[in-house]
């Protein structure tokens, strides 16, 4: 492949960036900030108003994740057709940026309905406190575990990243594959 991709590389890796470093931030730095806020009645409305601004970040970031993928995808087609290494990896990224996804919406959910107890008293963002509503407690549980799926799954979309960018070094899998059909 003699084409430059950089446009479509950069796309990818600037909303995967985006994505995982917001998110990552969001769970350690603007949570964490919001549970030293003095009063308790506080800390959700905080917290709850940062995830906000960041949100309309988050889906331009996924966006313009998705954008670049699908743009390598079609640039990469021969590729993928001579590399099996490269399709299942590429198989394999789909199926986490879908679960990714899926997980980012969740939190977005679970997000939204926290912000409804934004005046209820909380130890933090994701950690009730005893004056907490039952159904708020509920919410905070589920994202105390889901504010590290994100950054965790597009953990893992990074180093498949770079795995596929090693694949295409000269002698990585399509010369390889083409090699061991010779060979057989």
């Amino acid at each position: 492949m003699s084409e430059r991709q950089t446009l479509v590389r950069s796309l990818h890796d600037i909303g995967l960036a985006a994505w995982f470093g917001g998110n990552l931030m969001g769970a350690v730095g603007l949570n964490g900030a919001a549970a030293t806020a003095k009063d308790p009645n506080e800390r959700l409305k905080l917290a709850s108003a940062g995830w906000a601004k960041w949100a309309p970040v988050q889906w331009a970031a996924m966006a313009v994740h998705g954008i670049g993928g699908v743009a390598l995808i079609l640039g990469n087609k021969a590729r993928l057709l001579g590399q099996p290494e490269a399709r299942t990896n590429t198989w394999i990224k789909l199926g986490v940026t879908g679960a990714a996804i899926a997980s980012t919406v969740y939190s977005g959910i679970l997000g939204a309905q926290q912000a409804k107890h934004a005046d209820e008293p909380v130890e933090g963002a994701t950690e009730e406190s005893a004056a907490s509503s039952g159904e708020l407690t509920s919410v905070q549980r589920q994202q105390r575990i889901m504010q590290w799926v994100t950054p965790a799954l597009t953990l893992v979309l990074i180093v498949l990243t770079a795995q596929q960018g090693e694949q295409q070094r000269p002698g990585a899998g399509l010369l390889k594959s083409a090699k061991e059909r010779f060979l057989r």
